[in-house]
């Protein structure tokens, strides 16, 4: 392949990542608005695992999905974490906040990345400590200022669901998991799906289809193929095609996508609070992306599955290859 064609299709898949994961918050506002929130997402996300898991089978074989038992606990624990805690609670905050604020407070997922590698005794650079302060500041500012205009009810659940998907990011790197990653994904979005369609039946969500939208249908649809599958399947070959400093860049243009197509398409409000405390977040996001890619030794570069930045919430199915 000449260096112009793979250029072309880095850019190309980048492209996709940037807006499609950047516009599942949207998605995910349509879509809940006929359909429950815990069950669109277990819908989503056990349609997405059939799926991919239908391909894995056809092209690999059923083989593919030979895994130990601790592998399948770990990969089920993650899809609990990312998808019935994390994604759950982005759609259910979406009910009573705006999806564009909602991306800038799930931006906050790659500081507490770093807050939970301290915990490990792990030392990140003096930068990106820097970075994490400055990010907590403008999470701060925008829970204040958005609880102003919005449900604070909502705020804590987004941040709580943030605080899951971190948890459901991180782990991967310390718990057993499968090594083919698409493998992974399959696993932890039938897992995550599954607690999800549960958790909804348990909490009185009821799915009455005649009572359901054509746009909610659509977006759900949309959030199958398009955010799950075709953003999922850029990122793992942009993993595989792309240095990894720069597929990062994804954590801080995500919450911007989100925030134009709030605006553009559901009219949503910014205020120039929100908009200024979003900015200090997606600096400090931007300035620990960027440090830590630049601390990182010659060789380490290489394409892995990238738990340290992981996909936000709203996003695809695995925030360990992650997210959204």
């Amino acid at each position: 392949m000449g260096t112009n064609t793979r250029d072309v299709r880095v850019w190309a898949a980048l492209a996709a990542v940037y807006v499609v994961w950047g516009s599942t918050y949207l998605g995910i506002m349509i879509a809940i608005e006929t359909i429950p929130p815990m069950l669109s997402g277990g819908l989503r996300f056990v349609a997405a695992a059939l799926i991919l898991g239908t391909v894995l089978v056809v092209r690999r074989g059923a083989g593919s999905f030979r895994m130990t038992r601790r592998e399948f606990l770990g990969a089920g624990l993650v899809g609990l974490l990312l998808l019935t805690g994390g994604n759950g609670m982005v759609a259910i905050a979406e009910q009573h906040i705006s999806s564009g604020l909602a991306s800038l407070l799930v931006a906050s997922v790659p500081l507490w990345l770093v807050v939970f590698r301290m915990m490990a005794r792990d030392r990140p650079r003096l930068l990106t400590l820097a970075g994490v302060l400055i990010g907590f500041c403008g999470v701060a500012g925008l829970s204040l200022t958005g609880a102003a205009s919005s449900s604070a009810v909502g705020i804590v659940i987004i941040l709580a669901g943030s605080l899951s998907w971190s948890i459901g990011s991180f782990l991967p790197g310390v718990i057993s998991m499968p090594k083919d990653p698409f493998v992974a994904s399959t696993v932890e979005m039938a897992v995550g799906g599954a607690g999800l369609l549960l958790a909804g039946t348990a909490f009185g969500e009821r799915l009455h289809p005649a009572e359901i939208s054509g746009g909610s249908w659509l977006a759900l649809a949309y959030l199958v193929l398009v955010g799950s599958l075709v953003g999922f399947t850029s990122y793992v070959w942009l993993l595989g095609n792309a240095p990894i400093s720069l597929v990062s860049t994804y954590a801080y243009v995500n919450p911007v996508v989100a925030v134009i197509l709030g605006v553009v398409v559901l009219s949503e409000q910014v205020t120039a609070q929100m908009f200024a405390a979003g900015f200090v977040i997606v600096l400090g996001v931007a300035l620990v992306v960027s440090t830590e890619r630049k601390g990182q030794r010659p060789g380490a570069d290489e394409p892995t599955r990238d738990v340290r930045t992981g996909p936000s919430p709203a996003d695809a199915p695995n925030a360990g290859v992650t997210p959204s």
